[in-house]
């Protein structure tokens, strides 16, 4: 009787500890696959991450040669803009006002006379607007210089005929050459601009300045001729009151 309970404590105690190890090992596998998932789980938001990491880098890399071009393109302008602010201004005096016009399209001109002080055509530059060359020899008039104003205003009107200002170049080459006292080629100038540009507003000047050229040279007959067409075609002009007074003094 005794043998038999020894017995069944013995299957007992067996059967409590298989059961015991069986629940260990339940509870193991079940914390290994919980430890997996969540190790997949964070795998796979680390490559999500990386993946958004690569794009950012390659939408960085596209963009930077964009911003780069950008940049560049602006300070382009502006140095532009600067250059043609130069050109316009950088001759330009308060006294050419009246004799500016807008500016034409740049031409590469030849340097004439390198290294001459007041030149006209200043050396070494490659290019020169219409604008800034009349500028230049009318600057050369104003100042005196009337020897470098006829150089200036003859390859003027040689490298630019066909400008807006082409017809004062040749009214102030006439202007440059009556101040040398060159009343044969100061008429031929201004006979120029009455005959090739009828409509210019520089006619008027023209014709009283080539009536008094006229009389300079003892034409008096060519001289009276000039201030009256001044008078009868350009009754309102301010030539036309100096014709006048011309008039009176040599008859």
């Amino acid at each position: 009787m005794m043998m038999l309970a020894v017995g069944c404590v013995t299957v007992t105690a067996l059967t409590v500890s298989g059961c015991a190890k069986h629940a260990d090992f339940v509870e193991l596998r079940d914390h290994l696959a919980t430890v997996a998932k969540s190790q997949d789980q964070d795998q796979k938001r680390l490559d999500a991450l990386q993946r958004r990491m690569e794009s950012m880098e390659r939408v960085k890399d596209v963009e930077a040669p964009k911003t780069r071009l950008e940049d560049f393109n602006a300070r382009l302008q502006k140095l532009e803009a600067r250059v043609a602010k130069l050109d316009d201004g950088a001759t330009a005096s308060p006294a050419l006002k009246s004799e500016a016009a807008p500016t034409e399209p740049a031409r590469t001109i030849k340097p004439q006379r390198a290294g001459s002080e007041g030149s006209s055509i200043v050396p070494n530059v490659p290019a020169i607007t219409p604008t800034s060359a009349f500028n230049l020899s009318y600057n050369d008039y104003l100042n005196g210089k009337y020897d470098l104003a006829v150089s200036g205003f003859q390859r003027f009107v040689k490298d630019f005929p066909g400008t807006s200002l082409t017809p004062n170049a040749h009214y102030w080459l006439g202007e440059s050459y009556y101040q040398q006292k060159d009343y044969a080629r100061a008429m031929q100038a201004f006979e120029y601009v009455s005959t090739e540009f009828p409509g210019n507003e520089k006619v008027p000047a023209a014709l009283y300045k080539l009536g008094l050229a006229a009389a300079e040279t003892g034409d008096l007959v060519k001289s009276k001729k000039n201030l009256k067409r001044v008078i009868e075609e350009f009754p309102t002009s301010d030539e036309a009151k100096l014709a006048k007074n011309k008039l009176a003094d040599i008859r």
